[in-house]
């Protein structure tokens, strides 16, 4: 589409709104499922010994974190790729290949003399999944106006991220069905059967329809289209490099909390199922994500993120109270309960923050110009590409989350890693607070 305006009300209302949400809810189940593809690991790797595979618990955490290491490096490609390419083309063409690694990981895992090394390169191509993330709401910021890129980006994120609860979620149920199996059952110690291979093989189709109705049902904005080289000036302007660490504190918590819980619930709380409990969170963050955009929008992002972080500050000090130690088993529901409270702020703070980029950009940009004007439409072109190309960037790097807190969890203490979580929210609260919630910020969003 050559001619887009969707600050013109006349515009939006005839033919933008329809349009856009199309887009919107093509992109959502498309992005949800890519998150399923990078999370599987999450779940697999805790039934691994139980059906016959000799890896360590730390080589098991690994194994989950290696698809945060490959999907956050992805999304930095991804996220100025996408913008070239176009929605539409780039959904459906990011969405097909996932199908590859998950054919994969359905043949090893039946086998358990499968090698550590095959598991790890299988891990990293699920970690592809994540990078769609960025292209995602990249491209999809384009098709909303000002008032409505919260909402949007909160329903695209949110509902997106809510792959992470649906794998935590079915995968210890579909593994069970026999009638759905393609290959042959492995089995516990106790004898009972288990098809861990459907945990992958299920999503096959699924992927497949997705990829077809992107290719079909969406569209691609030329005014979207971007070239790297115009795209890279990002990298010279600071509030890129704030708005990328408030967001790593924010959906990087998220995503590395959702990844690390269901080994740390197996490890740390052991008479506890892993089935019943992981989901929630991720469940409850992905979820606030869309009420944070929304409430960004009404009150304004920078307040809605200084009280995620506080929020999540206290919620993990909670988490660590409840732990076991000194000889004390500690607090399942306390820990559980913390750590869905941590969830909740997390997906908040994903939602505001986002809100804040576009914000920030159009007021940096259209700062003393006069609306109407060619010089106005010039920096308004400006800012809504600079905007996408921050969010997608942004969220690449916060993605490293899904590495570093399981990794952080299989090489050093929890209670210290916990606290060293707890210090860095208090710089993002510091960070947000000066550059864009005090009175006379320099960025107010």
């Amino acid at each position: 589409m050559t001619d887009w305006e969707p600050e013109n009300e006349l515009f939006w209302k005839s033919v933008g709104k329809k349009v856009a949400n199309r887009n919107l809810w093509i992109a959502v189940p498309a992005l949800l499922v890519a998150f399923v593809v990078w999370q599987v690991w999450s779940v697999t790797a805790t039934n691994l010994k139980d059906v016959g595979f000799s890896f360590s618990t730390s080589q098991l955490f690994w194994l989950t974190a290696i698809p945060g290491l490959t999907g956050g490096t992805a999304r930095i490609f991804y996220t100025f790729l996408g913008p070239m390419v176009g929605q539409r083309r780039f959904t459906a063409l990011s969405t097909v290949v996932l199908i590859v690694p998950l054919i994969w990981l359905g043949i090893a895992i039946q086998d358990p003399s499968t090698s550590y090394g095959v598991m790890v390169a299988i891990a990293a191509l699920c970690g592809i999944g994540g990078a769609n993330f960025a292209s995602s709401l990249a491209n999809i910021g384009f098709f909303f106006p000002k008032a409505k890129k919260g909402s949007a980006t909160g329903i695209n994120g949110g509902l997106g991220n809510l792959g992470v609860s649906v794998v935590q979620l079915l995968t210890p149920i579909v593994i069970t069905w026999s009638t759905i199996a393609i290959g042959s059952a492995q089995h516990k110690a106790d004898g009972t059967p288990v098809y861990l291979q459907n945990a992958a093989f299920i999503w096959v189709p699924v992927l497949l329809v997705l990829a077809a109705v992107a290719w079909f049902g969406q569209n691609d904005l030329k005014v979207a289209s971007t070239p790297f080289s115009k795209q890279k000036v990002i990298f010279k302007r600071k509030h890129n490099w704030l708005m990328t660490w408030l967001y790593v504190g924010t959906f990087g918590s998220f995503i590395g909390f959702a990844a690390a819980l269901p080994m740390l619930i197996k490890t740390t709380f052991p008479d506890y199922s892993v089935a019943t409990y992981a989901w929630m969170g991720p469940a409850v963050g992905a979820l606030a994500r869309w009420a944070g955009g929304w409430i960004a929008d009404k009150w304004g992002g920078a307040r809605v993120t200084i009280l995620s972080f506080v929020g999540m500050a206290i919620s993990i000090i909670g988490v660590i109270n409840f732990l076991p130690s000194g000889g004390g088993g500690g607090s399942f529901y306390g820990f559980f309960f913390c750590f869905l409270a941590a969830f909740l702020f997390s997906g908040i703070g994903n939602g505001s923050t986002f809100r804040q980029i576009p914000v920030i950009f159009r007021g940096t940009h259209l700062k003393g110009l006069t609306e109407g004007t060619p010089e106005y439409a010039r920096a308004l072109k400006q800012a809504e590409m600079e905007s996408g190309a921050v969010t997608g960037f942004t969220s690449a790097i916060a993605a490293y989350g899904f590495f570093f807190i399981p990794a952080l969890f299989g090489s050093v203490a929890v209670t210290s890693a916990m606290w060293g979580f707890v210090a860095f929210y208090a710089s993002c609260t510091v960070v947000t607070w000066w550059f864009y919630a005090r009175k006379g910020a320099e960025a107010p969003s």
